[in-house]
């Protein structure tokens, strides 16, 4: 596999893990629930382990913005359909802009090595 593959794919599992802790953050209860807690700390502490490989390849302004962009677009869905928490529109256009984003810097801009 080829050093850039690998850069996503550690970067794509560094965004899985920090979605997973921050999804759990509602369970800890502010950190009152031993469980959630631990559960949701590893998470982040993996996140940024895998990150770190990351950038090994990617400036960790363009790494950070793909990790956190999507990270806040699959909050956000699980938001919506685990927690039943709504989206208006101007949210929903907002997400849909951040996709946007990380898109026109990964196809487009010269900083992210292809």
């Amino acid at each position: 596999m080829n050093p850039m593959t690998l850069t996503y794919v550690a970067l794509a599992v560094a965004v899985l893990f920090e979605v997973a802790g921050t999804s759990l953050l509602q369970q800890t209860q502010q950190f009152t629930r031993p469980l959630p807690s631990i559960g949701s700390a590893l998470c982040y502490v993996v996140a940024i382990y895998l990150l770190s490989f990351a950038l090994r390849t990617l400036p960790v302004g363009i790494a950070y913005a793909i990790w956190s962009g999507f990270g806040i677009v699959l909050v956000s869905a699980i938001g919506y359909v685990v927690f039943r928490q709504s989206l208006d529109l101007p949210a929903v256009i907002g997400l849909g802009l951040i996709i946007a984003g990380i898109l026109v810097v990964n196809l487009f801009s010269s900083t992210v090595g292809h």
